[in-house]
């Protein structure tokens, strides 16, 4: 009986590897191919892609083109589908070629109905014709000359291939959800203005979430100066785009497999394919906060970006989940919303923000006129901010919750608008969002099956025989990798999930490849105790900082693996951008984007910065820091904020680098930490190293503080301030204890301000803002951790109104 078994098994086996190479090369006039069968399926000459039909739900088939080799967890991965949002019959479905020229798929009936034709571009009668696949994935139909009369290309879905072009009248449009294939709600496309934009499109609303439509087009590097409506991604992974949008994927370079695609999620994300694992890795993308994209968790939600965990979604105060099963129907009120009525109060929601709909900015207004404006109309809610551009409050009364996003870096407050009777469970301060998974539906189109094909049962019985043979094959797949010194966590790991985020999000150098870069290691550019920076040329054609670290360092490669790790999760503004790296035996260097501006510490040296440059390094040092310290998916200490890793860029905008000292700490972790050694910079460091007290985030907003002294005084903290006592003895202070001395000294006709303030700085210093950086680096500086702001609150200080006045110089 076994041995019957195993012939049977084997007899199956073979049959199936017979059926498997009889793929169809291309179709012919006249000829179609069937639901049913599964041969019936187009392939690329280099084999790379296939063209057939796929399952998309029960008994719900759609004519799709997929990479042929499937991800690891035997999913297939589409680039373009013709019948999306109409799925046809698992029997006496077909695609064929007309005689005409024409492509058409029909649905099971008896009276076959059309459901999809081809738009042929170029009409030719009675031309002889046939339908084949490419080695792009491009889909067409050609003549005997090669004359295309139609292709996929022209009519992308989801997502782009190399070479396919992008363009006036075309537009990508996401899937529903991550198992319903059918159109959804964000498009891709060319606007009325040349831009290229990601647009929320559904029934109740429509809006631009990318470009960022709070900043003009053109500070943001587009251009609507054309005419032209292209886009193209290239087999190297360089995307260009006629309103000069451009990017490259993190592993640029010819080798991959790539796809450039709109997701469910609205992110417009570029993918190259790990062959060996059957995974594909994110290599670049639109959003980095996946929150920041419009409707994420629909109305009346509130969205939580968690860089680990991607997006969640909660309701506020007073609402509930309006869809048990999907958060795109947001959440609705738990109580009557009524207009112009008195009985409500306002909850107010610290770091929320719902972008748009609102009735009207109403400016210069005092709180209390926007609390009685919102209360006699039917606003939902309002916002409240201080402007110091224009030194004004303006009040935003929303009469839709749309766009709901919290984050700890946004200094505004929204005041929910909830009845006085409304029951709280928890003080206003202590309200959590009560965050769920972003949840899918499957796809709801189904086709009754008709039950007596005796056939059935025998096609069943050999799919059974084939995925038993299938699984064997995969483990012996892992068996081999295993013995071969993979690690059986790791492949569970990257069996889990059809699309990862690449693990350091860059590209992984040859020694070679950055001695080439570097001319072999000819112009350093900074040097520092983890290593030396010299500059270099990648192959193509970008200047980077390569960091060579120290070889013969006690923790060269403790500190490598450390800022790998480190950068590899962060991704901000103000933080720098790493590029890729090199671990090849003693080697460890890391490859950074190059910052024409030097550091902060050379451009004190050279006395090259305006005050306007200064504030806007202050602020922006200080909004890198809080992200690491508060956005992060983990609590990120950097130990050593100094001006030699704050580097300018050719606008001089701060990006915080060097993260080889950085510590840490987990989420549900207490946000303190022991370290087996002192790390940081004489003159930066922070009290609790030399008295061995707790190591939390604050010693980095003392080192801050250090350095905002040093910014405004012109003197080195490391050396110390000269001064002369009274008897005329001579000693040092550390400038911390110089300056608020000054303070603490000044009578009230004396201007300390002046004393203290570096002549290089010139004239032009705005008041206010000298006022607020000075306030802020004493208090950043005070010698008891506990005195000392987070450093979100030192953005708001600094982005916020004007604090307590001291004697300042006047600047005529």
């Amino acid at each position: 009986m076994e041995a019957k078994c195993f012939k049977s098994m084997a007899l199956v086996f073979f049959l199936f590897i017979g059926l498997a190479s009889s793929d169809v090369p291309y179709l012919r006039q006249g000829s179609s191919l069937s639901v049913e069968n599964p041969d019936d399926v187009l392939v690329s000459a280099n084999g790379m892609f296939s063209a057939g039909f796929s399952p998309v739900g029960q008994n719900a088939y759609c004519f799709v083109i997929w990479f042929s080799k499937p991800c690891r967890d035997g999913s297939r991965t589409f680039v373009w589908t013709a019948n999306r949002d109409t799925p046809v019959n698992g029997k006496r479905s077909k695609l064929s070629l007309l005689k005409t020229n024409k492509i058409i798929l029909t649905d099971a009936d008896e009276d076959p109905t059309i459901i999809w034709m081809s738009n042929n571009t170029v009409k030719m009668k009675d031309s002889w014709s046939q339908l084949k696949l490419l080695d792009s994935g491009n889909l067409v139909l050609q003549t005997r000359t090669n004359l295309t009369l139609w292709q996929s290309f022209d009519s992308p879905t989801d997502t782009l291939l190399p070479g396919q072009p992008l363009t006036r009248h075309k537009q990508l449009v996401s899937a529903r959800s991550r198992t319903d294939y059918s159109s959804g709600k964000y498009k891709l496309l060319f606007d009325n203005d040349n831009v290229l934009r990601l647009v929320l499109d559904n029934p109740e609303t429509s809006s631009i979430y990318w470009p960022d439509s709070t900043m003009l087009d053109y500070h943001q590097g587009r251009t609507r100066y054309n005419d032209s409506k292209i886009a193209v991604l290239d087999s190297s992974g360089y995307f260009l785009s006629s309103d000069n949008t451009e990017f490259r994927s993190a592993d640029f370079g010819f080798g991959p497999l790539r796809r450039l695609t709109l997701d469910f999620d609205g992110n417009l994300r570029l993918y190259s394919l790990e062959e060996q694992q059957g995974v594909w890795f994110v290599t670049w993308q639109a959003m980095s906060n996946s929150c920041r994209i419009h409707g994420a968790c629909g109305p009346n939600s509130i969205c939580s970006y968690d860089p680990g965990s991607g997006p969640k979604c909660g309701c506020p105060p007073g609402f509930k989940m309006k869809n048990q099963r999907d958060w795109n129907d947001g959440c609705e009120p738990e109580f009557e919303l009524s207009c112009n009525n008195h009985d409500f109060n306002f909850v107010e929601l610290r770091h929320v923000n719902f972008f748009g709909y609102h009735h009207d900015i109403l400016r210069n207004y005092t709180f209390q006129e926007c609390v009685k404006d919102c209360l006699v109309s039917c606003c939902k809610a309002f916002q409240y901010r201080y402007f110091p551009e224009d030194g004004r409050y303006r009040c935003y009364s929303k009469w839709e919750l749309r766009n709901g996003h919290r984050y700890n870096s946004y200094v505004g407050t929204l005041y929910l608008k909830l009845p006085k009777s409304f029951p709280y469970d928890k003080p206003v301060e202590d309200l959590k969002l009560n965050c769920s998974n972003m949840q899918t539906k499957q796809l709801e189109t189904s086709y009754v099956k008709k039950t007596g094909h005796g056939s059935l049962n025998v096609i069943i019985w050999c799919a059974s025989i084939i995925g038993l043979l299938e699984m064997i094959c995969v483990s012996l797949v892992f068996f081999f990798l295993y013995k071969t010194g993979k690690s059986p966590d790791a492949l569970s790991t990257m069996a889990t999930s059809r699309y990862l985020v690449a693990p350091t999000g860059f590209k992984r150098f040859t020694y070679g490849e950055l001695k080439r870069a570097t001319r072999g290691f000819r112009e350093e550019i900074g040097r520092g105790g983890g290593g030396v920076v010299y500059k270099g040329v990648l192959p193509d054609q970008r200047i980077a900082a390569i960091k060579r670290l120290n070889a013969e360092a006690h923790q060269g490669e403790d500190e490598f693996l450390a800022e790998v790790s480190t950068i590899g999760r962060l991704n901000h503004m103000n933080l720098i951008e790493m590029w890729g790296y090199c671990a090849e035996g003693k080697h460890r260097l890391l490859v950074y984007e190059y910052m024409e501006n030097g550091s902060l510490a050379d451009n004190l040296v050279n006395n090259s910065l305006d005050w306007k440059k200064i504030f806007e390094i202050a602020v922006g040092t200080a909004k890198g820091l809080a992200y690491l310290h508060e956005e992060c998916l983990e609590w990120v200490l950097h130990c050593d904020v100094k001006p030699h890793n704050i580097l300018l860029d050719s606008a001089y905008h701060p990006k915080v680098s060097d993260f080889g000292l950085s510590k840490l700490l987990a989420r549900d972790s207490p946000r303190e930490s022991s370290f087996s050694k002192i790390r940081g910079t004489r003159g930066y460091m922070a009290p609790e190293w030399v008295y061995n007290l707790p190591i939390t985030a604050k010693v980095d907003i003392y080192s801050y503080g250090i350095v905002l002294l040093e910014m405004i005084t012109g003197k080195k903290p490391g050396v110390g301030v000269p001064v002369v006592g009274t008897n005329g003895e001579k000693w040092r202070q550390r400038l911390e204890t110089w300056v608020k001395g000054k303070k603490i000294g000044a009578s009230g006709t004396t201007c300390w301000v002046e004393e203290v303030l570096d002549p290089a700085i010139g004239d032009d210093c705005d008041r206010n803002e000298l006022d607020k950086v000075i306030e802020v680096a004493i208090k950043c500086t005070e010698a008891d951790r506990h005195h000392r702001p987070s450093m979100s609150q030192v953005v708001q200080m600094l982005a916020g109104d004007q604090i307590n006045a001291h004697c300042l110089p006047s600047f005529q």
